[in-house]
């Protein structure tokens, strides 16, 4: 089977994530860990990549990685294989050193982006390697350096700042971010086991308009071997909610009118029906999204339409037919 692609464009932010070979501790050692600290730094010389946020635990890596250059292909292939030749040229072995290909997640700038620098910066807190009250001190990673009087070039710590409040990078900043941290671990979703999992899964990361956009700019389906197979139905759902947009404006009706009214009402049964015959949009999704009832109820009068016993729906059909072949 073909490998699956990574969708790469100029500006592209990611949660860059991968661990050793059989989750074998590849960074056990203080040495091994400042190594591959070392390869990242030369990475992002090579590459133009700015680093907002990394950690290098015992047997894995994060990096929250822009890529100006839409280069992360290029510039991944170089990092892992560079530090594999060296860990094994150091210890005289051989081998593959990571545990096959690295998982990269789009990430929104702002919001997003802040939340997975907050993620990264707290693994070792929830790793149990050290209290958040001293998370300071884990040396491998960006958060350390937040406290050091110089910083490498390629590091971009302002980001995680501005987005924990504004935050200056200040001594007084600092302390705050440091606050904020410490009410992640306790309370935020970068903390809790529950709901920090969403951080490191699916194929983006950010709100409903930002994957949306990459759907369209990018012109993917959930075929495309862009995705690996967690994308799959988010992409899917996602080309769904745009054709249903679509729809909704080309009738001069919004999302928020779906919910009131009837579940019954004309226009939408045309909408179902248009999206049932356009997209593989299944009974379920549609029957929430348009609060219709129940995917029978809602199947049975798109039934009742295509066989011409509602002619209220068939005109706004028709009317939706119309406007969207005159748009193509």
């Amino acid at each position: 089977m073909a490998r699956k692609l990574r969708l790469e464009y100029s500006g592209a932010t990611y949660h860059v994530i991968n661990r050793g070979n059989y989750r074998a501790a590849v960074f056990a050692t203080a040495g091994a860990r400042a190594a591959f600290e070392v390869c990242v730094g030369e990475a992002c010389a090579r590459s133009g990549w700015r680093l907002h946020a990394f950690v290098v635990m015992r047997n894995h890596y994060h990096l929250a990685v822009e890529t100006p250059a839409g280069n992360l292909v290029a510039g991944m292939q170089w990092l892992q294989a560079t530090f594999a030749n060296r860990f094994n040229r150091l210890r005289g072995e051989r081998g593959h050193l990571f545990q096959g290909r690295y998982k990269a997640l789009l990430v929104e700038p702002g919001a997003a982006l802040g939340q997975v620098c907050d993620y990264i910066h707290l693994n070792p807190v929830r790793a149990g390697v050290v209290p958040v009250a001293r998370l300071g001190e884990y040396r491998a990673s960006s958060y350390w350096h937040l406290g050091q009087a110089k910083r490498p070039g390629w590091l971009r710590m302002e980001t995680a700042l501005a987005e924990a409040g504004g935050l200056a990078d200040t001594p007084a900043g600092r302390a705050a971010y440091a606050g904020h941290l410490a009410w992640q671990a306790a309370e935020g979703p970068a903390g809790k086991n529950a709901a920090y999992a969403s951080l490191s899964k699916g194929w983006a990361l950010g709100g409903a308009e930002f994957k949306a956009a990459l759907l369209q700019e990018h012109a993917l389906a959930e075929t495309s071997r862009a995705w690996e197979a967690s994308g799959v139905r988010e992409v899917r759902e996602a080309q769904w909610a745009a054709a249903l947009a679509t729809a909704l404006r080309a009738l001069g009706k919004t999302e928020g009118e779906t919910g009131a009214g009837r579940k019954s009402e004309p226009w939408k049964v045309a909408v179902a029906a248009h999206l049932k015959v356009t997209t593989p949009a299944g009974n379920r999704w549609l029957t929430e999204r348009l609060h219709m009832g129940t995917p029978v109820a809602m199947s049975h009068l798109v039934g009742q339409l295509r066989r011409g016993r509602n002619p209220a729906a068939a005109r706004w059909l028709a009317e939706l037919t119309a406007i969207l072949n005159s748009e193509t």
